[in-house]
């Protein structure tokens, strides 16, 4: 049995993307594998956020997981910052890194662009991500395609900091699902569709209804040719609607196109058969919100669990790079 992490940032509500690229693997992982997944709250400091703010997504962010159809009696579920390990390997694992590393990191590129000031937890924060792995001796991550790059990183600072001090951590692998990896914007295929960029027809929420999920679907953008066929390179829009078709009927994308000949009926089985694929996790999310003290008590307990495997890895890094123990 292999053990399974992967995290979450409670930035905002979960998309249509989300459950694509991560949360159906998570479900599926948790059957198979020692599973662990994670809010990790102390990675959205990186950016300006309301306190109160923080709180709530961070709540919702566990109420979604169990909604998804993660089930707390067999995987751990928890809040990053109930585990103070996190923060405390961090500090190895910078110690271990380099700044050129981080300097390549596309994603601070990208949001550290244009920026006079930039926090440093956004420059170090593939670090914490490293720590959020290797702290739980994870075989496998599953990753989006734009958090590649960070995995690589915490394979290398594991593979360094085991040449260096001994062999100390496992060296994970990434999980990346092959169909609908990416789920782009109905309306900028170009890009994926990200719950941190304004685009109300271009996301469809988990918790959208059946009626809005619809109409984003009917005005997707696709191109004038009219011609159905699987090109992603060259039809950006039709090949992500082909995707999320293939993803809810368990079909390749070529296969889906193959059915149809409009536009317009594509369009409207693929809304058809969204809402069926989100109606579960929609009905689970109602009850939730309803019964707060399940969703506290499923995170004290996971958090338990996680500071247990978390504690024993950290002793075991701060040992071998010669920091005093307790325990002399």
């Amino acid at each position: 049995m292999y053990r399974v992490f992967s995290g979450v940032k409670p930035s905002g509500d979960f998309h249509l993307g989300n459950y694509v690229g991560a949360f159906r693997q998570w479900v599926a992982d948790q059957r198979e594998h020692d599973a662990i997944y994670c809010v990790v709250d102390l990675h959205a400091l990186t950016e300006e956020i309301d306190p109160a703010y923080l709180r709530e997504k961070t709540y919702e962010a566990a109420v979604n997981l169990l909604s998804v159809g993660l089930d707390p009696e067999i995987c751990t579920i928890f809040a990053q910052s109930h585990v103070p390990e996190h923060p405390r390997l961090t500090w190895l694992l910078e110690c271990t890194a380099t700044m050129g590393e981080l300097r390549r990191m596309t994603q601070f590129k990208a949001k550290g662009y244009g920026q006079e000031t930039v926090r440093v937890g956004l420059f170090t924060y593939p670090v914490l991500m490293a720590a959020d792995i290797l702290l739980y001796e994870a075989d496998r991550v599953p990753v989006g395609d734009d958090q590649r790059q960070h995995l690589e990183l915490a394979r290398e600072l594991a593979q360094r900091f085991n040449s260096r001090y001994g062999q100390t951590f496992t060296v994970p692998q990434a999980a990346v699902p092959t169909v609908g990896a990416r789920v782009m914007d109905l309306q900028h295929p170009e890009r994926k569709m990200s719950k941190s960029v304004d685009s109300p027809l271009g996301t469809i929420y988990v918790a959208d209804e059946p009626a809005e999920i619809e109409r984003k679907v009917k005005k997707a953008v696709t191109d004038t040719d009219g011609e159905m066929r699987y090109a992603p390179e060259e039809k950006q829009g039709l090949a992500n609607l082909l995707e999320l078709m293939a993803v809810a009927t368990g079909e390749t994308p070529d296969e889906v196109a193959a059915r149809y000949t409009r536009y317009g009926d594509l369009k409207q089985e693929l809304a058809a058969a969204l809402v069926e694929l989100l109606r579960p996790m929609r009905e689970r999310r109602a009850e939730l919100v309803k019964d707060p003290a399940t969703v506290h008590q499923v995170l004290r307990a996971g958090a338990a669990r996680a500071h247990e495997i978390a504690a024993a890895t950290y002793e075991r890094a701060a040992a071998a790079v010669g920091l005093l123990g307790l325990g002399c």
